[in-house]
């Protein structure tokens, strides 16, 4: 008897042996090493050595983008936005042009930014999804996740090879060094450039602002930072139900969601939208003799969902928490976006000056507090609410004041307007994709021309084009394929793509043709996100 049970337990041993070292071993995966094109990053180091002069007697504008980080487009009271008066916010359209149809080219946070700071479309260079610090340690871990956790809509994404990037590629992720930045380029002509705020595009020594062209940086590498110390005095915190909340509060100021100044750790107690904002303006101080280009990237109304006291008791009508915290956050943006607007305006800036202001992608409606209603969708969706985002235009005395434009743009086009009104020859060895919106706002004899023929989005299987008026969203992993007539029905609730196969067809041809130009994401998804319209199912890769 003893013999047989010491049988069984050799045999149980060895088989339980092999399955642990199974279920723990490591799943870094050599297929995910990221190998970047030598050829580019030598054009890309001869093009920064070379200054280009500026002969013509004219003063190049500044330019100043700011950036909002899951605002949405009824979350400005411009666009008809009912709960916060964005006052700040709206007069730079008012001032200059509003964007009716501005679109962004990702709806997520860090494949947005890096289009925008590129002119390109991100898909070109790999920078497909949102960059990660984490993927399963082992298949167990996975395993857990995968089915025994309840992720509520965050669901673990299914790789059948069971493959993820070691920690070597996973550093590499971000921006890669063959791209320029429009720092990097407005720099050859003499700018004097900063970053204030999230960045979002890279953690490794490549990838920071400082080594992307921005002489000054102050913020946060990470998707989000808290805004203030949890137990600071007169800070209302507000904690979420959603499964992606609990590891936000956890990274705190840690690691990559640290406050920087030039990639030094600093402590920060002031209230991170108002420091921005204070920041920013003491660096427009100090450089407004001379040409300058400075990136605002806020990082609200993003979670964490903190508040001062004084914004918070301004909506005590609210009943919900998450939407009363929500409002004051996007109130307290609105006054820092003010309070550059009133520094140009006393260093009488604003006649020299370029003010871009827009949002990264939609409201994040899996807080419970944004609302991209009457339009569908949000963050994480290629719906008209993750994509079609506030986005307006300043410059006094040369925009005229309150003008509107309906033709589709993208953020793309921020490089292209910026690089052509700073006179900037471009490099020659890749092709961008934006457009120098200059001449289709102050010259009549473009007003039959359209900015972009068609427009398009790609996040791994989840895929978008518009062209005219119509659009084509395709979600390989949920196996459905929608179409809308935008002209008809902007709110997108009638698919049409049954009753016009011709245009379904014709649209998948004009995407297949845009795809030859791209290669595959240089990272793998995490997760997928699970997207409810109506009765449908769709997914987002994460």
């Amino acid at each position: 008897m003893k013999k047989r049970t010491k049988i069984r337990l050799g045999i149980g041993v060895g088989i339980l042996i092999p399955l642990l070292i199974f279920g723990f071993w490591p799943m870094g995966n050599p297929k995910y090493n990221i190998v970047f094109d030598k050829d580019k990053i030598d054009y890309r180091h001869r093009y920064l050595q070379q200054q280009q002069t500026h002969s013509d007697s004219t003063p190049l504008p500044n330019i100043i983008v700011i950036l909002a980080d899951d605002l949405s487009l009824m979350d400005v009271s411009r666009y008809g936005g009912q709960h916060v008066h964005t006052k700040h916010i709206d007069a730079i359209g008012a001032n200059g042009v509003t964007f009716k149809e501005g679109y962004i080219s990702s709806p997520i946070c860090a494949p947005s930014r890096a289009g925008l700071i590129t002119g390109r479309y991100q898909q070109r260079f790999g920078f497909e999804i949102n960059i990660h610090e984490r993927y399963p340690k082992n298949r167990i871990e996975y395993f857990v996740y995968a089915n025994l956790l309840n992720t509520g809509d965050w669901k673990v994404a299914q790789h059948e090879d069971w493959a993820v990037p070691t920690f070597e590629a996973m550093h590499k992720q971000g921006l890669p060094p063959t791209e320029f930045t429009l720092a990097e380029i407005l720099k050859t002509k003499g700018y004097h450039t900063a970053a204030i705020g999230k960045w979002h595009m890279g953690y490794n020594e490549t990838a920071i602002p400082i080594k992307r062209g921005f002489d000054y940086h102050y913020g946060f590498y990470e998707a989000f930072s808290l805004y203030a110390p949890e137990d600071k005095e007169g800070i209302i915190n507000q904690k979420l139900s959603d499964f992606s909340d609990p590891h936000i509060w956890g990274k705190g100021r840690t690691g990559n969601c640290a406050i920087r100044k030039n990639d030094q750790v600093i402590k920060e107690d002031t209230y991170l939208t108002t420091k921005i904002a204070s920041e920013t303006n003491a660096w427009i101080k100090a450089h407004k003799d001379d040409p300058f280009f400075v990136y605002v990237p806020f990082s609200a109304p993003h979670t964490p969902f903190q508040a001062t006291k004084a914004y918070y008791d301004q909506y005590a009508h609210i009943e919900s928490p998450e939407k009363r915290i929500y409002y004051a956050m996007i109130h307290a943006l609105d006054d820092a976006v003010g309070s550059i607007m009133q520094q140009l305006k006393e260093l009488h800036l604003e006649e020299n000056t370029l003010v871009i202001f827009l949002s990264d992608n939609g409201g994040a409606t899996y807080t419970g507090a944004a609302d991209n209603s009457p339009l569908k969708g949000g963050k994480f969706t290629n719906f008209e609410g993750g994509i079609n985002v506030p986005f307006m235009m300043q410059w006094k005395g040369t925009i005229p004041q309150g003008m509107i434009y309906r033709k589709p743009v993208s953020a793309l086009d921020i490089f292209a307007t910026s690089t052509a009104l700073a006179q900037v020859n471009l490099p020659k060895d890749r092709e961008f994709d934006g457009v120098n919106l200059m001449p289709y706002l102050l010259d009549s004899t473009y007003n039959d021309k359209v900015p972009h023929e068609a427009l398009f989005w790609r996040s791994e299987y989840h895929k978008a084009v518009r062209k005219g008026d119509w659009k084509l969203i395709q979600d390989d992993l949920a196996q459905r394929t929608v179409l809308y007539n935008l002209a008809q029905d902007k709110h997108e609730q009638q698919n049409v793509a049954h009753q016009h196969p011709a245009v379904v067809q014709s649209l998948q041809t004009d995407f297949k043709n845009w795809e030859k130009k791209l290669i595959p994401s240089n990272w793998p998804r995490v997760m997928d996100y699970e997207i409810h319209a109506g009765q449908a199912v769709y997914y987002f890769p994460l």
